[in-house]
This record gives C-alpha cells, sequence and structure tokens, in this order.
C-alpha cells in the first residue's frame, strides 16, 4: 500500500512557476513509476508528467513539454514537478499518482494503482 500527499499548489500569475510536490509513505517508493495527471473542470483527468522507476526516464505530455519538470528523490520519498512559464490553461487539480509500468504506459491513468486527493493550482491571465 502506498499514500501519497501533494502540496505545493496555489495561486499564480501567467509566466509564473510553481513546485509541487508529492510525498510517499513506504519503503518501496523506488519501485514505483511515478506520475502526474492534472483534471480541470468537466474534463478527464490528464497525463502530464511521469518518471520510470527503473532508469528514471521522463516522459512529458506535449502541452507541457520545455516548461514542465519532474524529478524524484528516492531517499525522500518525493517526486516533484516543477512547473515554470504558467499558462491560464494550466489551471486545474494537479494529482501524483503510482504504478509500475514504464514507457508509454506510463502515460495512461488506467496504468496507476495509488493516487493522492490532489492539489489546487489556479493561473490567473
Amino acid at each position: 500500500q502506498v499514500q501519497l500527499v501533494e502540496s505545493g499548489g496555489g495561486l499564480v500569475q501567467a509566466g509564473g512557476s510553481l513546485r509541487l510536490s508529492c510525498a510517499a509513505s513506504g519503503r518501496t517508493f523506488s519501485t514505483y513509476t511515478m506520475g502526474w495527471f492534472r483534471q480541470a473542470p468537466g474534463k478527464e483527468r490528464a497525463f502530464v508528467a511521469a518518471i520510470s522507476w527503473l532508469d528514471d526516464s521522463t516522459y512529458y505530455a506535449d502541452s507541457v513539454k520545455g516548461r514542465f519538470t519532474i524529478s524524484r528523490d528516492n531517499a525522500r520519498n518525493t517526486v516533484y514537478l516543477q512547473m515554470n512559464r504558467l499558462k491560464p490553461e494550466d489551471t486545474a487539480v494537479y494529482y501524483c499518482a503510482a504504478g509500475r509500468r514504464i514507457g508509454a504506459q506510463a502515460t495512461s491513468r488506467l496504468n496507476y494503482n495509488y493516487w493522492g486527493q490532489g492539489t489546487q493550482v489556479t493561473v490567473s491571465s
């Protein structure tokens, strides 16, 4: 069982930055692929970024490439999402998730077993 707790959300102006954190419980954090997803009102939960447990390979949605960076600290059981040059369309609840798949399968929310409660990110124009 893995419990995930996100933090770092908030209100920021367009062009600004935020760093989200997701702290995980348990001693097997390093064996999980960690992902970030987001859900805007009236929309489905969408993939944002993931980092593989195998070799720290990273994957990004096209809409955030070059602006967002995912990283992990296995010693701290924490995954991060650095978000730069934020846009109003980045406004959503951001969720972190843990799963076992890597590669293209890491981009599907169906392949994640554990989810955090979410943190709100609001970008004003």
